[in-house]
């Protein structure tokens, strides 16, 4: 499964990464340490941490996230595949962003949940680019 750095994480989350090494020093998303001494996430748990995140910030009045062109940087969190379409969930800062795509185009660029991904959009459409 893919790990990400505090920076990587925090770009995710779209917090600082001290506010993310305050929440794992906090308890409230584990991480682990690779041979260097870095502080790892895993990606599955990074996942079930910005669904969580996104639920709480639901209720504040705080600025919408976005990105220029329309790209929303996230991270998988639910793949589900039928027998020819697929849904694909990413969870970009407070936003819940669902792809509805081939399940060949999912095979494809490999997606799983707890992997970095971009949604980008346009009019009613929303693209998947692997990151």
């Amino acid at each position: 499964m893919r790990t990400y750095t505090i920076g990587q994480a925090a770009r995710l989350l779209g917090v600082s990464p001290d506010t993310v090494r305050r929440w794992a020093d906090a308890g409230r998303i584990p991480t682990q340490r690779d041979e260097s001494g870095k502080r790892l996430i895993d990606g599955e748990q990074l996942a079930a941490f910005s669904v969580s995140l996104a639920a709480e910030a639901n209720g504040e009045d705080e600025a919408p996230y976005t990105t220029a062109r329309n790209a929303f940087p996230g991270i998988i969190t639910a793949v589900k595949l039928g027998d020819v379409a697929a849904q694909v969930e990413i969870q970009a800062g407070p936003h819940r962003l669902v792809s509805l795509l081939t399940r060949e185009a999912v095979e494809e660029l490999g997606l799983a949940v707890g992997m970095e991904a971009v949604a980008r959009v346009k009019a009613t459409n929303v693209h998947i680019d692997r990151a």
